[in-house]
């Protein structure tokens, strides 16, 4: 996929974007499928995709459903041109028990097809949830009368968005080519990879060992020193190990790209999540810089539908195609 984000290509881009265009069909899966969106840092782009990617899915005539998982700030409304108020009931309502039918709190959008689960908007309490709620509430979505629901996560490494990430069916880790972004979207990851470990290694005698690593200890740093180590505290637990590695399949999208370098970036750091995690990160696709992207959010409308013709969108619509098919 060549990198199209250059001056003349955005200059040419610009000439021919009108306002709307049809979507290309994609093909309709079997049964909901949730995806979680997340990186370890704000403002790299996770709303700006969620949105993006669930209006291509409504558009393509599946039914669809975003919830804003952002217990703190949550903004995903304001992509889709929807009302946000504190008053308006969302997600912490569910959470906290208040709603028991998240059918009933999904919201219309502009977008036929397309139902929004509102986060806290302008929440003063406390944000923190536990395991369970998290189980809890991802029972709750897989309910929900839809072919695909897509968890738009909150910045940072919070429990609660690791439980989200690693409980979704696919999961899309989205990092931008900025230094501090790659160094968030890393520790993101093996907080995550770690996270799920350690659950699936519950009441195992290597649980030790696994948070001896987590921590960096005794020279765990890699998985096949973990496996070594495992190894030698309980030999018959190393296929159960391998199995959890082999279940961590994230998705990567590297956003915002300038240059060629750039793009090659995501593969860099799929070698490096591979060496140093033993995880098998699928690089999805890259999105290259676009004037029309912070225009669309302006306008407070999702890009594929008042840019479809522009480069950004191009991009999005091809990881999209992808994350259906995989």
């Amino acid at each position: 996929m060549p990198l199209t984000g250059t001056p003349n290509s955005l200059n040419s881009a610009r000439s021919r974007a009108p306002r709307s265009e049809p979507v290309d069909p994609v093909p309709v899966p079997g049964g909901a499928s949730i995806w979680a969106v997340g990186g370890g840092k704000g403002g790299i782009g996770k709303s700006f995709i969620s949105a993006n990617a669930a209006t291509i899915a409504a558009r393509s005539g599946m039914r669809v459903i975003l919830i804003d998982c952002d217990l703190g700030g949550a903004n995903l409304h304001t992509c889709l041109g929807v009302r946000g108020t504190p008053e308006r009931t969302n997600l912490s309502d569910v959470l906290e028990d208040r709603v028991v039918d998240l059918d009933k709190i999904a919201v219309e959008t502009p977008v036929p097809g397309l139902r929004l689960i509102l986060g806290a908007l302008g929440h003063t309490g406390t944000a923190q949830t536990n395991h369970e709620q998290c189980e809890h509430l991802l029972q709750g979505v897989r309910r929900l009368p839809a072919d695909v629901i897509i968890l738009d996560l909150a910045a940072g490494m919070d429990r609660a968005t690791l439980d989200f990430f690693n409980g979704a069916d696919k999961s899309l880790l989205v990092t931008t080519p900025e230094p501090t972004a790659i160094e968030n979207a890393y520790s993101f990851l093996r907080a995550a990879f770690y996270r799920r470990l350690s659950y699936a290694m519950n009441g195992s005698p290597v649980r030790d060992v696994i948070r001896d690593a987590m921590s960096q200890r005794e020279g765990l740093r890699t998985p096949d020193d973990l496996l070594a180590a495992i190894e030698r505290v309980d030999p018959a637990e190393t296929e159960r190990f391998r199995s959890v590695i082999r279940g961590f399949r994230p998705r990567l999208v590297v956003n915002q790209v300038r240059t060629t370098d750039e793009v090659k970036m995501g593969f860099s750091i799929r070698a490096v999540c591979r060496r140093f995690f033993g995880v098998d990160l699928d690089y999805v696709g890259y999105i290259n810089y676009d004037d029309f992207v912070w225009r669309s959010i302006k306008e407070r409308r999702p890009l594929v539908t008042a840019y479809p013709q522009s480069d950004g969108a191009l991009y999005i619509r091809q990881i999209v195609k992808k994350m259906l098919k995989d």
